[in-house]
């Protein structure tokens, strides 16, 4: 096992060197491959950095990519005074930002990566050159996300299915993979080592809890997001996701970003990274294009 690491990962399919950002007493893993324009690449619950494994490996001779693991994820520590919302994994990543000195970013999110990440976008969008945006949501919880977060989000049920049983990880990442074919024991393993114990799972259950409990600033986020409305905009859409795979749910995001070129994949869901990543490279290129002009 690599010095650092809390587990292996197959070196063919993450074979990337380990950086490390110190907050707090805690580390923060991220990966740093490449140069050139930066591309920050926000993952989502309860995945890590080697959900975008070949978007970096396709990518890394093209353009700089940056994807942290939040902590309680991936290779990350799990502090013990962590509150593990998501406006804390903002200021971490944001803290990961001014620790690289990234400006003329591209932000790429999926899942949770979303609001986090244009948080961060809406509060400087100065640094930010463009988005790609997947498969996710910015807006306080519509009535099916909050008897989601209701039942998985719960002290009772959901901490039971995640906490004791690995719910998330067991069942969500699979079922959530459109093409059954590229479920192997590898990418299995990889997304169950992170959380080996029942304390090692409380971040992928306090995620659920927050679509409610974090409405409020979720409203923020999305009251702020029109000062991003004029960046170049790639949307790349899983409409096999059971959970944002609706059309209501492009339309709000088409609404809030009129500009935003959208393609809709009938053959993708939720990990549309492990389903059709050469499509999320292409918009990413598309991006790229845009901002060098």
């Amino acid at each position: 096992m690599i010095p650092g690491r809390r587990f292996a990962v197959d070196s063919d399919e993450y074979p990337f060197r380990d950086h490390w950002l110190e907050i707090d007493g805690a580390r923060m893993h991220y990966i740093d491959e490449g140069t050139g324009t930066p591309v920050l690449l926000l993952h989502g619950n309860p995945t890590w950095s080697y959900l975008y494994r070949n978007i970096v490996k396709a990518l890394s001779k093209e353009t700089r990519l940056i994807a942290p693991d939040y902590f309680g994820f991936g290779f990350s520590d799990y502090p013990l005074r962590y509150s593990y919302t998501p406006a804390q994994h903002a200021e971490c990543v944001n803290a990961l930002i001014n620790h690289l000195g990234l400006t003329n970013i591209i932000l790429v999110c999926q899942d949770w990566g979303g609001p986090i990440g244009l948080s961060i976008a809406a509060e400087r969008p100065g640094d930010f050159a463009g988005l790609v945006i997947l498969n996710t949501w910015c807006w306080p919880p519509t009535f099916d996300a909050k008897i989601f977060s209701f039942i998985m989000g719960s002290d009772l049920i959901g901490r039971y299915v995640t906490i004791k049983r690995n719910f998330f990880v067991e069942k969500i990442i699979p079922g959530g993979i459109f093409h059954k074919e590229n479920i192997t024991s590898t990418l299995l393993k990889a997304y169950s080592d992170p959380f080996p114990t029942e304390a090692s799972r409380v971040p992928v259950w306090i995620f659920p809890r927050e679509i409610r409990r974090s409405a409020m600033w979720l409203a923020q986020v999305e009251a702020k997001l029109p000062v991003l409305q004029d960046k170049p905009i790639e949307m790349v859409w899983a409409m096999k996701d059971v959970a944002f795979g609706k059309k209501k749910i492009l339309d709000r995001w088409r609404r809030i970003f009129a500009n935003a070129e959208v393609e809709e994949r009938d053959d993708a869901a939720h990990y549309l990274q492990e389903d059709r990543p050469d499509r999320i490279i292409a918009a990413i290129r598309r991006v790229l294009a845009k901002v060098h002009g």
